[in-house]
């Protein structure tokens, strides 16, 4: 598997944790939108799309299922991200 785009969005609002919004590519086939990119306590780290359920919980919509490629994901993003800022 292989990340084939990146696009990030990016919010410029003073003291908001969320600072973008991403969409990944993988190998020219598959896409997923509304990837949060969020100021934590230790950093930047990207969440993914969600949704509200009955009971008032959010749960992925779609998500990795192992913490390699989360990494690969979140590496992409933050990358493209920390570009998008020096532009």
């Amino acid at each position: 598997m292989k990340i084939t785009s990146v696009t990030v969005r990016k919010f410029e609002k003073e003291g908001n944790r969320m600072k973008g919004i991403a969409t990944i590519v993988i190998d020219d086939a598959f896409a997923v939108h509304d990837i949060r990119i969020i100021e934590g306590d230790n950093g930047l780290f990207i969440a993914m799309p969600s949704r509200k359920t009955a009971t008032g919980e959010y749960r992925d919509i779609a998500h990795p299922i192992n913490t390699e490629i989360r990494t690969m994901f979140q590496d992409a993003i933050l990358e493209e991200y920390n570009k998008t800022s020096e532009e």
